[in-house]
């Protein structure tokens, strides 16, 4: 009965440890630019990690103690987590198998289409209240004014690598033909656009690409929260 305790409370420290990274991850994304805006993913990472805390600490207490009543609580406790992290994990890279970028001609960073992500994340950006808010949030950041003083040429911001934000949001989709003036600053080709969502791009700095629907914006929050789906398994993988 000692070595099953100790082996519990072994088990049970190590979780503790494991839950820290857990917790930590969920703080990084709540301080990430591009997560500022669509704040989905923070809380619930930073609960699983705070449960399986207290799980843990429960079965160390009930093991080194030796209490029956938490040792019992924490074995079921631990196995609900373990089946629920199963199938998040299932979950998780089930809704992100789908959504990677394309590459555009002579340019260095790779631009998004909507068809390419999973229903699920299209329809946790794609409502326009969900998206009005999304909007307002991206236009008070400096994410895209930044880019202006980081890029003076078009040679250079053609070559450069470019976030999702920044490739999906800052500026008009390369099959557009715009003319590049400065990174968010485009002049509309002369001839008529057959595609509505082409010209949904304005130079209003308020505005840019955020109302890009086919392309673009919509394109980069999905990849967005695609990457910090996959990025909160890894703490339990």
């Amino acid at each position: 009965m000692a070595l099953s305790n100790n082996v519990i409370g072994a088990i049970n420290f190590v979780a503790t440890l494991l839950s820290i990274p857990i917790i930590g991850a969920g703080i990084w994304l709540a301080n990430q630019p591009d997560n500022s805006c669509m704040k989905i993913f923070q809380w619930p990472v930073i609960t699983l990690g705070v449960l399986i805390l207290v799980v843990a600490l429960a079965g160390f207490i009930g093991a080194f103690w030796r209490t029956p009543v938490l040792l019992m609580a924490n074995l079921v406790a631990m196995l609900v987590l373990i089946i629920l992290l199963a199938c998040l994990v299932i979950f998780i890279y089930a809704v992100t198998i789908r959504g990677s970028g394309h590459a555009e001609p002579s340019r260095a960073y790779s631009e998004y289409h909507l068809e390419d992500f999973s229903v699920w994340l299209q329809r946790r950006v794609r409502s326009s209240y969900k998206w009005k808010r999304i909007k307002t949030c991206l236009s008070s950041t400096q994410i895209c004014p930044q880019l202006n003083q980081s890029y003076s040429s078009a040679i250079d911001f053609f070559n450069s690598h470019l976030s999702p934000i920044e490739s999906g949001c800052c500026k008009p989709p390369t099959a557009c033909g715009y003319t590049f003036v400065n990174p968010t600053n485009w002049i509309s080709p002369i001839s008529n656009i057959a595609d509505p969502d082409y010209v949904q791009w304005n130079n209003d700095q308020n505005q840019l690409c955020y109302s890009c629907n086919y392309y673009t914006c919509f394109d980069f929050k999905l990849i967005d929260l695609s990457q910090s789906l996959l990025f909160c398994t890894c703490p339990e993988m």
